[in-house]
């Protein structure tokens, strides 16, 4: 269980430096991203092109082994359809990237700079958590 935990927090502080690090975490570059039509900056489709590398890596070792090093099982969306949940959070996801150029991650990386616009995002964040929680009684993983 000590392993797990310190595995989890070494890849959370690899994953939030390396959004610090290519600046994913200025809402104005992620903007930028967006702007297909007006000042396009394409420095965030590198950053997704380069987390392909390490993705496909990982793909071929899981399917090269029974069970990861640090569980009992991997745990991968089962394949089928989405559903309505599925594609309203995206789209409520993709809305609010689009209208503040945040989301979950680089928020929270951002809080290390000191941005009060990454405070108040997170806040946001998770009053939606708290709300969605009493809403409808369960945490989203429970209904799997």
């Amino acid at each position: 269980m000590l392993a797990r935990t310190l595995a989890a927090i070494a890849c959370g502080i690899l994953f939030g430096a390396g959004l610090v690090i290519s600046d994913m975490i200025n809402p104005a570059r992620v903007l930028a991203f967006l702007d297909v039509a007006g000042n396009w900056d394409p420095s965030l489709a590198f950053v997704m092109g380069g987390a392909l590398i390490p993705s496909s890596l990982a793909y071929l070792i899981r399917n090269r082994r029974r069970a990861p090093l640090l569980d009992d099982r991997f745990h991968v969306p089962a394949p089928g359809r989405p559903d309505g949940r599925l594609v309203v959070g995206a789209a409520l996801f993709g809305i609010g990237w689009g209208l503040v150029g945040l989301c979950p991650g680089p928020a929270i990386a951002a809080l290390t700079t000191g941005r009060w616009e990454a405070g108040l995002f997170v806040a946001a964040m998770l009053a939606g958590m708290i709300v969605y929680r009493l809403t409808l009684g369960r945490p989203a993983w429970a209904t799997r």
